[in-house]
């Protein structure tokens, strides 16, 4: 006689699977992707477990009583789906993570543990910056204290659960903060969902044009044949301002006149207010937001919303992708190139990878849009794994692409070699657009003041993070030097720690001396800030954007933030500051993540009527990263880019992967990495390339030694098994040492 077996994973980072009874009462109840409660170590304990199979044994008397049974059903927990339980399995194996790991990230907090929040909650802040600093350098022995102290510099305005997780500490730490007036609070009213007071004006399909056309016949067809056996992929190139979110538009509009359901991902979650917005006014309630950004009590809402069936489409960034439809016809992750989709902690997947496979699981099309697309996607739509799509034309054939001067600030130094911030050319080509009554961005990727404080009597001063290997970077609205890796703060010194000189001088810039010097050079213009120092909340970013939209601001200045999805008709100019940066950086991606970021930018000027102008000052203006962007030349871009890849092996020529190793005892660090790479070095094969645990570039971070080691090309999977299995291994973290493996890596700094 057979007994049903339920194999789980239990809510704990093992990696490993057990076996439990199905008794009698929950035969034929318990499914895959269940919720149970099991007893699990000794005593009367249990535990939380996820089914992720069912089988069945032999019945014997030892069987009986060896193996534990299931106590419960966990009934208010929505079961995952099949396909749900196997991109977890998937993603575990591939991204080198533990199973539960992997089965947690498709799951909200809220959603696995079952638990909302009260209706008000305490929202904590820091009243007054200056005094918290200064309470740290006079109570060098409150080290908790000073933890809940930097952990709400980097993120004000948060909840006390994120504090004391982040701090590491207990609540008493922080309430006596609250008493000694260092942090304040305020209690706020949690709403369960977002209100829908504002009325969104539908809008109407829009006649597409002939390329538009053309693209979306294939990706009907797509959707039409279901057929398992063809790529399912599909590849959007378009350039800026071609149409590409009216070809997502009308490709769900199809999806769910088909029955499907449908998600889209765009890359970071500023961008998700503007997207939702369009999208609501396309279909109205059918769409859920899904995003980090929510409350826990709005992030249970929007999921169950998708999970009962209410909403037919999901619009978020990284983690809407794990929305969970059950009759998926359509996956669209909107700039497909971006970073932002690559998780930075485990299990580290990238978003845009994993939608490919969710997307095979379910049968269904996938679509990829990017202006600059990521060398990876671009060799597989040449390589026939993905279907290559191409706009080549704005919308508007009569919005010509802005034309793109370069230039060379080597020619603006003065005697001393001394480069200015702004350009001749820039400062007319600003000043033209405030009289015409036009507007300007001036992008510049750094934020802060100032890049580095250094002590000019003595020479031997800079200020740099005592946990990092890096300088600080002065903020001097808020006086403080921040550390731009680990985000802590510190007071500014008014004169040298070592030698008491007054002598201090603040080199390089970031974006908020950028606005300062525009708010010298250009007089009467009405200048605004957007990057995360001033973006703290939803609110702020959206004030800004109105204001921008409202023609209530003349200049923009920011980061990355502006560089993406903003669409402002009466934007003609855009200024590149510094063009340069990132490009010089020891990484073979530093010139494909500069093509991409000046053609973003770029692309926000001349989508209006008025044609537009990008000034891109660089002092390599011969870089083929800048001068193809500046002829909007993906192709040649690609084309010399791919020809160093295929001779150095690196992707898309084959796979990369890090091995990371983290630790306070550098010595230790790198005998434990020595030690792991000999026991999985036999799984290498020999096509593959490996290089030796070395020093990060960025040797040191948060307190800990950082070292890396890298494998590239060739078959990668018995190598990444290997290692899986290893790192779960207890010698290491009794040493104290982190390892980490992150496959497909888009960084190795």
């Amino acid at each position: 006689m057979q007994i049903p077996t339920a194999k789980v994973l239990i809510n704990l980072s093992l990696d490993r699977c057990f076996d439990y009874l199905i008794p009698p009462h929950l035969c034929g109840k318990v499914k895959v992707g269940m919720k149970v409660m099991v007893p699990f170590g000794k005593g009367n304990s249990f535990r939380e477990a996820y089914v992720v199979g069912l089988g069945s044994i032999e019945k014997t008397l030892e069987v009986e009583k060896g193996y534990k049974a299931v106590l419960e059903i966990c009934a208010n927990f929505p079961a995952l789906s099949d396909n749900m339980v196997k991109l977890a399995e998937w993603m575990a194996d591939y991204y080198c993570c533990a199973r539960e790991v992997a089965v947690r990230a498709l799951l909200p907090g809220a959603i696995r543990n079952g638990k909302i929040k009260e209706k008000t909650k305490k929202i904590y802040f820091l009243p007054d910056t200056g005094k918290a600093l200064s309470y740290i350098e006079e109570n060098p022995r409150a080290k908790g204290k000073h933890a809940v102290i930097q952990s709400l510099l980097k993120r004000t305005g948060t909840d006390k659960e994120y504090i004391l997780f982040d701090a590491k500490v207990s609540a008493a730490v922080l309430e006596d903060l609250v008493k000694q007036s260092i942090v304040s609070y305020e209690e706020i009213t949690v709403e369960r969902t977002k209100s829908t007071k504002v009325q969104i004006i539908r809008s109407k399909p829009h006649t597409p044009t002939e390329e538009q056309a053309a693209v979306l016949k294939k990706i009907y067809e797509k959707m039409d044949e279901k057929d398992s056996t063809s790529t399912h992929t599909v590849l959007l190139h378009g350039v800026t301002a071609s149409g590409k979110t009216e070809v997502y538009l009308q490709a769900i509009s199809h999806a769910v006149e088909l029955g499907y359901e449908a998600i889209v991902l765009v890359p970071e979650i500023s961008l998700t207010p503007q997207t939702v917005e369009r999208f609501r006014s396309r279909f109205g309630d059918m769409v859920s937001v899904l995003h980090s950004g929510l409350t826990e009590n709005e992030r249970y809402d929007e999921w169950m919303k998708v999970h009962s069936g209410k909403v037919r489409i999901a619009v978020g960034a990284r983690s809407a992708l794990f929305a969970p439809f059950r009759n998926i016809g359509l996956i669209i992750v909107d700039e497909e190139h971006d970073p932002s989709y690559k998780q930075s902690e485990a299990p580290r997947y990238n978003a845009r990878d994993v939608a490919v496979v969710r997307g095979k699981l379910e049968n269904c099309v996938v679509i990829l849009g990017s202006a600059t697309p990521s060398l990876e996607s671009y060799k597989n739509a040449l390589d026939g794994k993905y279907l290559l799509c191409e706009m080549k034309k704005r919308t508007d054939e009569s919005i010509v692409l802005p034309e793109v001067k370069i230039i060379d600030m080597r020619l603006e130094a003065d005697d001393d070699g001394r480069k200015p911030v702004f350009s001749k050319f820039l400062i007319d080509a600003v000043h033209k657009r405030i009289a015409m009554g036009e507007q300007s961005i001036l992008f510049f990727n750094l934020r802060g003041y100032a890049r580095k404080l250094v002590c000019t009597e003595c020479g031997a001063y800079q200020a740099e993070c005592p946990e990092c290997s890096v300088a600080y970077t002065y903020h001097k609205r808020a006086g403080v030097l921040r550390c731009p890796r680990c985000a802590a703060a510190v007071l500014a010194p008014e004169k040298c720690p070592q030698c008491s000189s007054k002598e201090l001088k603040y080199i390089g810039v970031g974006t908020e001396k950028i606005e300062n010097i525009s708010f010298e050079v250009f007089k009467d213009a009405r200048i605004a800030r957007m990057d995360s120092d001033v973006m703290t909340t939803p609110r702020k970013y959206e004030e800004t954007l109105s204001k921008f939209r409202r023609g209530e601001t003349d200049i923009l200045v920011g980061t990355q933030m502006i560089a993406k999805g903003l669409h402002f008709p009466n934007v003609t100019l855009v200024g590149l500051i510094n063009a340069d940066i990132g490009l010089n950086m020891p990484d073979f991606r530093a010139f494909e993540r500069g093509f991409q970021l000046i053609t973003q930018v770029a692309g926000r000027a001349g989508r209006g009527e008025v044609p537009g102008e990008v000034l891109v000052q660089t002092t390599l203006p011969f870089n083929p990263a800048v001068c193809c962007a500046a002829n909007h030349d993906f192709k040649s871009f690609y084309d010399e880019e791919i020809l160093i890849r295929e001779e150095l092996q690196y992707p898309p020529f084959g796979h990369l992967m890090a091995v990371h190793f983290n630790g306070e005892d550098p010595s230790l660090v790198m005998e434990s990495a020595l030690e792991l790479m000999e026991k999985v070095l036999p799984y290498k094969d020999e096509t593959t390339l490996y290089e030796e645990p070395r020093s990060a570039h960025f040797e040191r971070m948060k307190g800990k030694y950082r070292f890396i080691a890298t494998f590239r090309y060739g078959n990668l999977a018995p190598l990444r098994r290997a290692l899986r299995k290893e790192i779960f291994s207890s010698v290491y973290k009794r040493k104290k040492i982190d390892i980490y493996v992150d496959v497909d890596a888009l960084s190795l700094l």
